[in-house]
C-alpha cells in the first residue's frame, strides 16, 4: 500500500455508503492523529486501537450518522505521495465557506485548518472533510 491515509479515507467512505456503524483499518500513528482531528471536529464518534484478526494492530472507527445520513458528506485526499501539497498559514484552503475542515500536518502536529491558523503554522494539507 503506497498511501495509507487515502486507504483509510476510502474505507470510511465505502463503509458509510454501506451504512456500517464501524470500520477497521490498519493502525499507524498518522492515521490515529487524523482520526483525532475528525473526532474533535465531530465527524466520527471515536476510534479504538485493537489487535486485528491477523494479529497486527488495527483501529476500529465508529462512524457517525444524523437522521440516517452520514455526517461526512465529502472526504477528499489533497496531498498525495506523487504530489505533495504544502501551504503557508495564509494559503490553507477554507472548505465550503468554513463549514468543512482541512486537516493539516504541521511541525506542531496534525490539526484542523482553524487550529493551524490560530497557531500561525502552515504545513502539508492531508485532506478536506465536509
Amino acid at each position: 500500500m503506497n498511501d495509507p491515509i487515502a486507504d483509510m479515507l476510502t474505507r470510511i467512505r465505502n463503509s458509510q455508503l454501506r451504512g456500517k456503524s464501524t470500520v477497521i483499518t490498519p493502525a499507524s500513528k498518522l492515521r490515529a492523529w487524523v482520526l483525532d482531528v475528525l473526532a474533535d471536529e465531530g465527524y466520527i464518534r471515536g476510534y479504538e486501537t485493537m489487535t486485528g484478526a491477523d494479529g497486527h494492530p488495527a483501529i476500529e472507527i465508529s462512524l457517525k450518522y444524523y437522521e440516517g445520513e452520514p455526517v461526512i458528506r465529502e472526504l477528499k485526499r489533497v496531498s498525495k505521495p506523487g504530489r505533495r501539497v504544502y501551504m503557508g498559514v495564509n494559503d490553507i484552503p477554507v472548505v465550503r465557506q468554513g463549514l468543512g475542515v482541512s486537516i493539516v500536518s504541521t511541525p506542531k502536529g496534525v490539526m484542523s485548518d482553524a487550529s493551524a491558523r490560530s497557531q500561525n503554522v502552515g504545513g502539508e494539507v492531508l485532506c478536506t472533510v465536509f
